[in-house]
């Protein structure tokens, strides 16, 4: 037997470090190859870690939340033959051995696993056979002693969500303590829906993962940018109906049309006369870069917060074509599906509630870009035309600018060029 060093490989596009969202694994467990061992999330996106060897978990390391440099160790194994670990490396102690159980006389507590291992010794003894019992590592908890956090597949979550249902508070009887679905349904049945009870408990809740990178970045970007926001009505009822005949006569295969890819389309348009809103800003370095490709960023609400998977090289794409990657990359973000290349990279980001917008937004830019479109909802407006009243499809377009690089009167222009395209709809086709 030997022992296997797991270490938190080089995912590439300079990532220095990454950071533990949820472990799949605890120390005693029997694992198969390519078994999920953590999650790991860089800037870019959340990463699988999967074992390329079976063998029995003797420790891992790193707390969820916690940040751990490339080439750090992980998670370390007893393996069959004689693995990767140094003669003189730590080695772990055995986390299923001796497990305490009820009503045994005065039992040795069974060795936690630990950080770092201590040293071996200068003898060791013969590799333990694995054990028929596993030490369950609790999950982290509150001071109030409950659970901050609770392991669920995207699924059980959205389930929870809509029953208005703390998972934290069901005991998961899934790998590791994972919440099913019919964890759920117990979980009801046995009169624990807490919807209609006093709730007085406080509990604390570690901002990891993907909230943290968004409230760093949302911070970062308030933080460095002068923001300027630019709002104006756009007038699309022309717009409207063109999209509801395009969508009668869309062929099979094809998806339905939205708002979305008719603005991606006036971008393009627009776009080539103010080469410095689709640009990235250094500030480091004091150095613009102006793109000629536009990289569209769609900000997109998921389960676990807000990505921006992006459709690249907008410009080549018809109408069609950019419903199509937008519903795509959508529904990849959604599902947690996204690649890296798919969520990084945009030049400029158009950001939408749809149906929830309100009458107006302010968005937050996405830096290092210098500008970003929000849509907010379309309604049905009296407007006056001459002496007479009508009722006309009207929207309100927030668009934010930094200021350091665009100027009020460049963001004005840019706006009303746009409107003048969503306007006048057929202007997008011709060249």
């Amino acid at each position: 037997m030997g022992r296997y060093k797991f270490r938190l490989p080089d995912i590439g596009e300079g990532v220095a470090e990454a950071e533990i969202v949820e472990w799949h694994v605890k120390p005693g467990d029997e694992i198969a190859e390519d078994d999920p061992l953590c999650d790991v999330m860089t800037d870019k996106a959340t990463v699988d870690m999967t074992t390329p060897v079976g063998g029995r978990i003797l420790s891992i390391s790193g707390e969820v939340g916690e940040m751990k440099a490339v080439g750090s160790v992980l998670v370390e194994m007893e393996i069959e033959g004689a693995g990767n670990a140094d003669d003189d490396a730590p080695a772990e102690t055995d986390a299923g051995d001796d497990v305490p159980q009820a009503g045994d006389p005065a039992p040795e507590p069974a060795p936690k696993a630990p950080a770092q291992a201590p040293k071996p010794n200068p003898a060791p003894a013969p590799a333990p056979t694995p054990a028929p019992r596993a030490k369950v590592t609790p999950a982290p908890t509150s001071s109030s002693g409950k659970p901050n956090f609770a392991l669920a597949a995207p699924a059980t979550r959205r389930r929870a969500a809509k029953l208005g249902l703390d998972l934290a508070k069901v005991p998961g009887t899934g790998r590791n303590g994972r919440v099913t679905p019919d964890d759920i349904e117990n979980y009801l049945g046995s009169g624990g829906d807490s919807r209609y009870t006093v709730r007085d408990a406080v509990e604390e809740k570690k901002i990891i993962g993907l909230r943290r990178k968004i409230a760093d970045r949302m911070a970062e970007a308030k933080r460095n940018i002068p923001h300027i926001t630019y709002v104006e009505e756009f007038d699309l009822t022309e717009l409207e109906k063109l999209r509801a005949a395009m969508n009668e006569d869309r062929e099979e295969g094809q998806p339905k049309l939205t708002i979305l890819p008719f603005f991606v389309r006036a971008l393009v348009r627009v776009l080539p006369d103010f080469p410095q809103v689709n640009a990235h800003f250094d500030d480091a370095n004091g150095m613009l870069q102006q793109y000629g490709a536009v990289h569209v960023g769609i900000a997109t609400a998921t389960p676990n917060g807000l990505m921006v998977p992006v459709v690249r090289n907008a410009e080549t794409l018809t109408v069609w074509e950019s419903a199509e990657a937008i519903a795509r990359l959508s529904t990849a973000a959604r599902d947690g599906t996204a690649g890296r290349e798919e969520l990084s990279g945009s030049t400029i980001t158009i950001t939408s509630l749809g149906p929830l917008g309100g009458i107006t937004t302010t968005p937050i830019i996405n830096r290092p870009e210098v500008a970003i479109i929000g849509p907010n909802k379309l309604v049905d407006r009296p407007v006056v035309e001459g002496s007479f009243m009508t009722v006309r499809k009207i929207m309100n377009v927030s668009c934010g600018f930094d200021h350091r690089i665009i100027d009020g009167y460049e963001a004005a222009l840019f706006v009303q060029r746009m409107k003048r395209l969503l306007e006048h709809p057929a202007l997008i086709f011709m060249d």
